[in-house]
């Protein structure tokens, strides 16, 4: 080979960036060998050290340790097999960052403590299975009754929140939340009324029928979208259309004790946390957020308890 075409290390730092003690390192090594030397006994290279040197700070641009460059470069193993392994590599460490990112900002947004960062990170690290026995021992505390589970396994089913493989920041953070909630006694009691509630909603014979909070739910929507005032008169046609909908459906006669059944359904309907199990568990599972009732709730429960006679003292 011709001096023209022999590259000094110093030659190689001009042509790759690299400096000429981390070109030596690679020498030494074994990466990118020498083809000669000068009189002087300084090494020379040929052409294919300028491509082998930008292959090589590739590879450990994109984290592939020295150890397997060598190989890839000496032609021992195909390039193809190593970017493959090392991008499902990347891949488990991206998700780790991820869960990792979630739980810190979770952490900060509540000013955690150190009990409550803990329980965050545990939560984070449950396996799918491991999630799997959470919701479903809340799913277990709210229907503890078996006549209080649903008929139609699809109810269930849409309570249950699936993480996927590979979840963003945002379902992972729903997670925790929502993981949390689960185990909140409170909430678990809460529901375990509503699902009771339901039930008895439901024990009138014949096909499936709307129970309270979704009659209110359909009935009140426009009137909370016009801005009504529950209390005023303008409210009066949506309680009339609610309370006769939800006698019909009952098989009972539109009185004071069907709207006194009303409101202790709907009281026990009306939780917030309930919305925001729902909201939460869209996020994880990637369906379409909204639907919240409490608002629906809310607004029905000040409407028809404005009209109902005072308590006698």
């Amino acid at each position: 080979m011709s001096e023209k075409t022999q590259y000094t290390i110093g030659d190689l730092a001009r042509r790759t960036g690299l400096s000429v003690k981390t070109i030596r390192y690679y020498a030494d090594r074994g990466i990118v060998p020498p083809t000669d030397r000068s009189p002087a006994g300084y090494r020379r290279y040929g052409p294919e050290a300028v491509a082998r040197l930008e292959l090589v700070r590739t590879l450990r641009a994109l984290g592939v340790d020295l150890a397997t460059v060598r190989r890839v470069v000496a032609r021992e193993v195909p390039l193809a097999e190593v970017a493959a392994a090392h991008a499902e590599a990347l891949a488990v460490q991206i998700r780790v960052l991820g869960l990792r990112r979630a739980v810190l900002t979770v952490a900060a947004r509540r000013g955690a403590g150190p009990a409550e960062m803990q329980v965050l990170h545990r939560l984070a690290q449950l396996t799918a299975h491991e999630r799997q026995d959470l919701v479903g021992d809340f799913l277990d505390a709210v229907f503890v009754d078996p006549s209080d589970r649903p008929t139609y396994p699809g109810v269930l089913v849409s309570m249950t929140p699936d993480l996927p493989d590979e979840p963003t920041t945002e379902q992972v953070e729903a997670w925790l939340e929502l993981a949390e909630l689960c185990q909140d006694p409170t909430f678990r009691a809460s529901m375990r009324r509503l699902a009771r509630q339901h039930a008895a909603d439901h024990d009138v014979p014949g096909l499936p029928r709307p129970d309270a909070v979704a009659v209110v739910r359909d009935a009140v929507a426009p009137a909370l979208a016009a801005g009504v005032d529950p209390t005023g008169p303008d409210a009066d046609p949506v309680v009339a259309a609610v309370t006769a909908r939800y006698a019909s459906l009952r098989d009972r006669p539109d009185d004071a004790d069907l709207r006194q059944r009303l409101v202790e359904r709907l009281s026990v309907a009306n939780d917030p946390r309930r919305d925001r199990y729902l909201d939460l568990l869209s996020v994880v599972n990637g369906w379409s957020r909204g639907g919240a009732v409490t608002p629906a709730v809310d607004w029905f429960l000040q409407a028809l308890r404005a009209r109902m006679p005072e308590p006698a003292r």
